[in-house]
Order: C-alpha cells, then structure tokens, then sequence
C-alpha cells in the first residue's frame, strides 16, 4: 500500500463524528422518522429471510431492496407496504445501477417521489438515509467535499481533527449510499465537484496531502427536475457520470388515488389525525381535478382545457388533502367533505394570480358546474374562488 493510500486510509477511519445517546427515548415524538427507522420491521423481517447474494455493504440483496420499495408478502406472512406505486422496471433498473459503480439520477418533474424513493433506496442498501446533501442555490463547494472547524484550523493549522466531512465523503469513507437532492438547484460550479468523485472515487484533500478512497458498497443517488425556476442545467462531463432513472407521473387515476391515500394514511398517523374511512370521494375528487388541468383534456376526453402554470403534482394533491383532514378534524365533523379540500385545490391551481384564475374559472364553469354529483364541490369551490 503506498503511503498516500495508508494516510487515506487513516484519514478514512476518523472521518464519521460521534455523537452523545439522547438523554431518553424519542422515536414516538419524532415528526418524521427517518425511513429506516419508521419501517425498521419491515427491513428487519426482509433482512431475516433473504438469502440471495448481496453486493458489498448492502444490508439487503437487490432483489429485496426491490421488494421494500414496490411491496409484497414474505414467505413467512409478514406484509411489505409499496413504498412506491409505479413500474416494476423502473425500480429495478435503479437497484442494479446502485449495484455498479455508476451513480442513479432520478429524474422527473416535481412531485414523481424522486426524494421519497432516493430516501428510501438508501434505507435499504445502506441502513442510513441521512448522507444527505440538500441542494440549493446557496450550496457551497464545503457540503459536497468537506470543510473545516476554524478554531482548530487557526490554533493547530489544518489536521485530520480540523476537518469535516461531508456527508458524500463520509458514505466514500464507510461504503455506504450519500444522496444528494435537487442537484440541478446547485451552481453549475460546485455540482462539477462530483466529476472527481464519481469518477475517480477518490476526494482529494490537498490541505493534507491525503485522498479519501471510496470502499466498496459507496454509491450516490441524486435527484432532478428541470421544471423549476432556478434550475442549472448538468454539465455533459457531469451527466455522463450517472445512469438516469425518470420517474414518471402515476399512469392511471386509480394509481394516484391509491398514492394519496396512502401517504395521507401515515401523515395522519404521525400528526394524531382520525382515519378518514369516508375521504376517498374527496381524495378521487382532488386528483381528477389535478389530472385533467395538468393533462389539457378531462378524464373522459371530450373536453379540452387550459393548463395552469403550477405543476398539480401527486405531492401537492397529497397535500391538499392532508391540510383538509386537519380542517374536518379541528373545524368539523370530521368527515372530509368539499368544503375542506376547495381552498387548497385553489391554492395549488392559481399560482399566478392573473392568467390561472381565469383557467381556474374557466374550468368550474364548462366542467365542474355540470358535472353530476358535483354540485356541492361546485358551490364551494365558487364560494372560496369569488
């Protein structure tokens, strides 16, 4: 071994902090616990009966890293809950990339999952989803490299003790899966930071004379989307380094209802709000409206009708139907009724104040107003618009 790789190796070693146990117990506090720990039965039972060949560092073989995320029943009765609703190949091309040494983009327009399935795609291999770089306009060089603590920097010069790592090269040091959300929210500057790395798999750190090596079981997952304001476009050097995965919207109503519903199911639990048995009309409701103004045409095809500027994702419609179980709970019966979804529909369609309040009013009047059974989302939905 050369003496660059031993001092990397040792540098290596140092690189993940500790930290003190919490004084008790949180978990049943946490808002959002990390996926592997909100689904730690899950993982613990596929873990138990997988005897398929897994690669490196993996906590689970391909093959049930697949099951976690798309679902299923285990031979021993346990249920694996879909995590993601969507094609079967789409989920496996993603696992097998992770299982190179090539690094996974997911791409798609706002709302397709692309953090939830990345979050859950690390829970999986790696055990840990929190390697986590959040992309921004103000992401420095530092969260994709490492940086340094100034005080020891100053009192003893630069060290292995004064420097700290990112979360990418503390998932190179310890094999593990780094993740780095809306890359192409980076400067085009700093998202170039990861050529070296992805190629190479090497981070050099020149203050030291010393390299951090990844080991293997390292890999890095990134999401996209170019539908964004603010979005800096990948480098041809830079795309070249991943597989891109797109992750498209739900194919058919019935996908997306069973979507929310189900996400809404687990941020009710975690929020204390009552099962909403009689909400699926409303949620059907929601995601119709969503699907036929981002499509251009209603669900039956006979009429076409402008799009609004806003992007009417999955995840906002998750979240429209979310804030209107709230308001049934604490304002109402607590059954979801129009009246608690219109104000958020509204919201998530007239973004832009002049140009999407006429598509909006278009839509009420030539579709919902004479659409059967509709007649009390119609009213309200007049009520909140006027």
């Amino acid at each position: 071994m050369s003496a660059t790789s031993a001092s990397a190796t040792s540098a290596s070693t140092s690189v993940r902090p500790t930290t003190a146990p919490p004084s008790h117990d949180t978990s049943a506090e946490v808002l959002r616990p990390h996926a592997e720990h909100a689904f730690a039965a899950e993982l613990s039972a596929l873990a138990a009966q997988d005897d398929r060949p897994r690669p490196a560092r993996w906590k689970l073989s391909p093959w049930a890293v697949a099951t976690y995320l798309l679902g299923g029943t285990l031979p021993d009765g346990t249920v694996i809950t879909p995590k993601y609703v969507g094609p079967r190949r789409i989920v496996e091309v993603a696992v097998t990339t992770l299982a190179t040494d090539r690094a996974l983009l997911l791409l798609g327009v706002p709302g397709t999952a692309k953090t939830w399935v990345s979050e859950h795609l690390a829970a999986a291999v790696s055990g840990d989803s929190t390697l986590l770089v959040q992309g921004t306009a103000g992401t420095p060089e530092e969260a994709i490299r490492y940086g340094w603590n100034y005080a020891q920097l100053l009192a003893h010069g630069p060290s292995r003790d004064a420097l700290v790592p990112s979360p990418v090269m503390r998932a190179m040091a310890e094999g593990m899966t780094a993740r780095v959300e809306e890359l192409t929210r980076i400067p085009a500057d700093v998202q170039d930071t990861l050529i070296t790395i992805l190629s190479e798999k090497t981070l050099p750190v020149p203050e030291l004379g010393q390299e951090v090596q990844a080991v293997r079981g390292f890999n890095l997952i990134a999401t996209a989307n170019d539908r964004d304001r603010g979005v800096n476009d990948l480098s041809s050097a830079l795309r070249r380094r991943f597989n891109t995965v797109v992750l498209p919207l739900p194919e058919s109503a019935d996908a997306e209802v069973d979507i929310v519903t189900r996400r809404v199911e687990q941020i009710g639990r975690s929020l204390d709000l009552p099962a909403a048995p009689d909400g699926i009309e409303e949620i059907r409701r929601v995601v119709t409206v969503f699907r036929e103004l981002r499509d251009g045409i209603t669900a039956d095809g006979r009429t076409k009708v402008k799009s609004p500027s806003g992007t009417l994702s999955t995840a906002e419609a998750i979240s429209v139907v979310t804030n209107g179980l709230a308001l049934s709970t604490h304002f109402g019966d607590g059954v979801l009724r129009p009246g608690d979804v219109a104000a958020g529909i509204l919201g998530a369609v007239v973004r832009d104040p002049a140009a999407d309040k006429v598509i909006w009013q278009e839509y009420l009047e030539t579709v919902v107003r004479e659409r059967a059974g509709w007649t009390d989302f119609y009213r309200v939905c007049r009520e909140v618009s006027a």
